[in-house]
């Protein structure tokens, strides 16, 4: 019983790490061995209803959940990819308690086959005879209603007769329903020739690349042709078939047949470790996805770390061979042997990269997290010492100080500042200032202001000077800042930047040109989150300002009605919407007959 609930006690706080984002898990027991694959739109929250109330499952999952020993997860940018990578791993892994999905049965595609006069239909085997296959579509209502639709407009046969030249010229077939009613243009009788009917098969395979331009233009001369003789009717037909051309679904990085086969590896270098994800394609669909963590040696080169990761990767969980083709970010160092190694610059190659790189992204973020909450103190030891290093600090920043101004066009002016320790918010050390010797819109006098009020009394009262000072602007608001720093004498002590918030560029001080953190290094999240509160904490209090302000205006447009009675009404109706509901008899018994009179009078003009 002890061991059980050990075990159960480890699946939920790894389902805890899980994001709450699409994607595909998969379920091991006690050998490693894949013994269940799912899909969810919300992984976390999916994964952990096995690991709740047991009593509302069925016996299957029951028996299920008694097998789990770890689980393992991959994103996908959308349920619809999530659904066909699914597919894919039950097919290549046939996990034992997986029941749906495991027949031969597989998601139906769209065929434009190898022959003359090609066809366009639909199909679930592909098989390499020149054909080209478009798809897969998880819905068969939409596979039909593209296919359809593309008969429709662009008049592809849907016979299964044979129109060789040599057919054709024996004048043995004769012209269908389809003819006459418009869907076919007759080429088994010769009434279309081979290079007419090649131009309208080369629109239906830019349709189903995506490319509904030509498909448009089309759509669009046949409605007005439509429209010029008056036939309304069929314009309205034509203008429906453009409305839902933007529905049909794009094609999906997790099944591609222009693909092939080939691995894909991204490497995500950290202080000290590194993640390498690897995704492995057969026939244009994946059916793996790994990453590894890699403690790192003397190197530093991300080539140089590529190559040993991929060469430590590959007996793990590449069958100990690499596809011919390996999609990288730079190409690694080492003798691969006749291996390709392609840096792809756009399309489905750099989309399955963005897709390994996505894997790396979030095995980090499990990672720390699982780091925050079983060892706090090194987690945030590691931050402290990434902020010191990304900010060229002398020490860690342990205690950090934002400061933010808010104003509209000049009115109601107030600075925030807050403070965070170890990285994390320090509410009760949240201060606010109502701005009180600008006029007007100055954001640097603003900020003048608020830093020497700030840190005159926090010399004054011998009070702890931050590690490090967060300017919220440009080199205005931080030379502003400096100048101040620098008439206390404090400037030698403590470090300031500016953050500029449009592209998160961090500004030195007496360095013109900006600095960029690392877009998926903690540092910046640790930044934008002090940046975020700033903004939070300044633009809520001057929101309250601006409303009291508001209120205060108009309870004072009253004749004989001052401070105290505009407190007391307040305080008993709560605001001034409250006040102008109330009954004369309510006013009255709160502020006296007299005033009383003068307020209802007041709002009930």
């Amino acid at each position: 019983m002890i061991v059980e609930n050990v075990r159960i006690k480890e699946l939920k706080e790894a389902v805890s790490l899980l994001p709450t984002t699409p994607g595909v898990y998969q379920f091991m027991d006690s050998s490693g061995k894949v013994i269940y694959v799912g899909k969810a739109v919300n992984l976390r929250r999916r994964v952990g209803s096995y690991f709740m109330d047991s009593s509302k499952h069925s016996a299957k999952v029951k028996v299920l959940v008694s097998k789990v020993a770890s689980l393992k997860h991959i994103d996908t940018p959308s349920e619809h990819d999530a659904l066909l990578l699914e597919n894919s791993l039950i097919k290549t892994l046939k996990p034992r308690y997986n029941i749906l999905l495991k027949d031969d049965k597989t998601y139906p595609w769209i065929v434009v086959r190898n022959e003359p006069f090609p066809r366009v239909e639909s199909t679930r085997r592909m098989v390499r005879d020149g054909s080209q296959y478009f798809g897969p579509y998880s819905s068969v209502m939409a596979q039909k209603a593209v296919l359809e639709s593309l008969r429709e407009i662009y008049q592809i046969r849907t016979c299964a007769l044979c129109l060789s030249p040599e057919m054709i010229a024996k004048r043995n077939y004769r012209v269908c329903l389809q003819y006459h009613i418009g869907n076919c243009a007759g080429p088994c009788e010769g009434r279309q020739s081979a290079e007419e009917y090649g131009r309208l098969v080369e629109l239906v395979k830019r349709h189903l690349r995506g490319d509904l331009k030509p498909a448009k233009e089309y759509l669009t001369e046949q409605m007005m042709a439509a429209a010029e003789v008056l036939n309304f009717e069929k314009a309205a037909t034509y203008k429906a078939r453009l409305e839902a051309l933007a529905k049909y679904e794009a094609k999906s990085v997790i099944v591609s047949p222009t693909l092939g086969d080939l691995d894909v590896f991204y490497i995500l270098v950290d202080e000290i470790d590194a993640y390498c994800a690897f995704v492995r394609v057969v026939r244009g669909t994946v059916v793996a996805s790994r990453t590894m963590l890699l403690t790192l040696g003397a190197e530093s080169e991300r080539a140089t770390i590529l190559g040993a990761a991929i060469r430590q990767m590959v007996p793990a969980v590449a069958d100990g061979r690499l596809s011919r083709e390996v999609i990288v970010p730079v190409v690694p160092e080492g003798d691969f042997g006749d291996v390709k190694f392609t840096v792809p610059q756009k399309g489905d190659k750099l989309k399955l990269l963005e897709f390994a790189q996505k894997g790396a992204i979030m095995a980090r973020a499990e990672r720390l997290k699982n780091m925050e909450i079983k060892n706090p103190e090194r987690h945030t030891e590691r931050l402290m010492s990434a902020l010191q290093r990304e900010l060229h600090l002398d020490h860690q920043p342990r205690h950090i100080e934002c400061f933010d101004n808010s104003n509209l066009q000049g009115t109601h002016p107030v600075a925030a500042c807050v403070v965070f320790r170890d990285g994390k918010p320090s509410r009760k050390e949240y201060r606010h200032f109502n701005v009180k010797t600008v006029v007007g819109p100055d954001d640097f006098a603003t900020m003048r202001e608020i830093i020497t009020r700030r840190y005159s009394r926090v010399l004054a009262e011998g009070g702890e000077l931050p590690d490090l000072i967060v300017v919220d602007g440009g080199k205005g608001q931080l030379s502003s800042a400096v100048a101040v720093l620098k008439e206390l004498g404090i400037f030698e002590r403590v470090p300031v930047v500016g953050l500029a918030e449009r592209f998160e560029e961090i500004f030195f001080p007496g360095d013109p040109l900006p600095y960029n953190l690392d877009r998926n290094g903690e540092p910046l999240k640790v930044v934008r989150h002090i940046r975020d509160e700033a903004h939070r904490f300044g633009i809520t209090f001057h929101r309250n300002k601006r409303s009291a302000a508001f209120t205060k205006s108009e309870l004072e447009q009253i004749e004989g009605i001052g401070p105290k009675s505009i407190e007391a009404l307040l305080g008993r109706f709560g605001s001034v919407q409250g006040v102008a509901r109330a009954s004369l008899e309510d006013i009255a018994q709160t502020i006296g007959s007299a005033k009383a009179e003068r307020v209802y009078a007041f709002f009930h003009k």
